[in-house]
């Protein structure tokens, strides 16, 4: 049934890839970190007894 067929199918392929990328790119862009600045501190302190 040729009516059933689209005519182009490469056209149609890379639209759907191109949705899908798109779709990849704003949720992989579209979500934030909290960025804190690590402050590091000693966390244990030796205190030698002899």
């Amino acid at each position: 049934m040729p009516q059933m067929a689209p005519l182009s199918w490469l056209s149609l392929f890379f639209f759907f890839i191109f949705i899908f990328l798109m779709f990849n790119i704003l949720n992989y862009f579209s979500f934030f970190y909290n960025i804190k600045p690590k402050t590091y501190q000693k966390k244990f302190k030796i205190n030698w007894k002899w």
